[in-house]
């Protein structure tokens, strides 16, 4: 039985709506920007005619995507930020569940302010920091997954106040691909360092340390006075991070000079400025979603440590 004419037209206009909805209307579409060099292209271009990104799939593109889900134009250094502060909020439930205390010992001290929130160390073990170097060789994972660890509350309030002061320069010099593993690289290879002389050990601060020497090695391109002047506070830096390595029992020294020697070295190897082109911008992508790869296989390597021997 054919429907009245009255209810067609309604459907009709229902099914057109939602098409609309769904697929957008042609007639109305307006121009695409490239997520990676912002060049206006063509409504149904895929590619970007000017850098050769794709529009519609990259580092950049997520980056962009995801930048406007946070309240930054430097998505991967909130992404890591987010990732070790619930790192750390998971060590931190773990601890209480072992009968960690949360609180030091009676004494006071700067000591005691940095034991605030102190990381059972069967937590630090079950979640992947890194051991010395005969262990690591058996599970490298751990070089990766300690870069996102924390010891301690006063430990991880430090570094993620570092990585907002400097990550959010350092993205936007080699852009976010490139950024993310610089920053894992750096800090994967302190761990190497640090490993090879017995330690046990967690944190960012090879990581970022490594982005400290990143800029160090752009202020040797050029002579500009603000060049000079960022050369200047970064070294006063470096000096003001070794002194309270010396001064404190529990700093990793050997992974800060990982990290620090790792990120000067790539510096002077990678162009401080975001990938041009498209043979840049192939690289620099492959490099990013590479290591985002390896970040996500050592931390599932991580959960199958954990459930077999918690």
């Amino acid at each position: 039985m054919p429907l009245p004419p009255r209810w067609q037209w309604k459907i009709d206009r229902a099914r057109e709506a939602v098409a609309r909805f769904f697929k957008g209307n042609p007639e109305n579409a307006r121009p695409r920007m490239c997520p990676s060099c912002g060049t206006l292209v063509g409504t149904t271009a895929t590619k970007c005619h000017q850098c050769g990104a794709n529009v519609r799939f990259g580092m950049a593109a997520a980056s962009r995507s995801l930048g406007r889900m946070l309240p930054t134009n430097a998505p991967v250094t909130y992404s890591l930020l987010s990732l070790c502060c619930l790192l750390y909020g998971i060590s931190l439930l773990l601890s209480v569940r072992m009968g960690a205390a949360m609180m030091p010992d009676a004494g006071g001290g700067i000591g005691a302010i940095f034991g605030i929130g102190s990381i059972d160390p069967k937590a630090g073990l079950l979640l992947g920091e890194s051991l010395p170097l005969v262990y690591n060789i058996q599970q490298p994972w751990r070089l990766v997954t300690a870069v996102f660890l924390h010891g301690s509350l006063m430990h991880i309030v430090f570094n993620m106040w570092v990585i907002m002061d400097i990550g959010p320069m350092v993205e936007e010099m080699f852009g976010s691909a490139r950024y993310l593993f610089l920053y894992v690289a750096t800090g994967a290879f302190g761990y190497v360092v640090s490993s090879f002389f017995g330690n046990n050990s967690v944190g960012a601060s090879g990581a970022l340390l490594g982005l400290i020497g990143l800029l160090l090695a752009s202020t040797t391109r050029s002579s500009s006075a603000s060049s000079q002047m960022l050369k200047s506070n970064l070294i006063r830096w470096i000096i003001y991070i070794a002194v309270m390595g010396f001064m404190f029992r529990g700093i990793d020294n050997y992974a800060h000079f990982g990290g620090l020697a790792a990120g000067f070295v790539l510096g002077k190897l990678f162009i401080d400025r975001p990938p041009q082109g498209e043979s840049e911008t192939r690289i620099a992508n492959i490099l990013g979603w590479g290591t985002a790869i390896v970040v996500v296989g050592c931390f599932a390597l991580m959960l199958r440590f954990f459930f077999q021997y918690r």
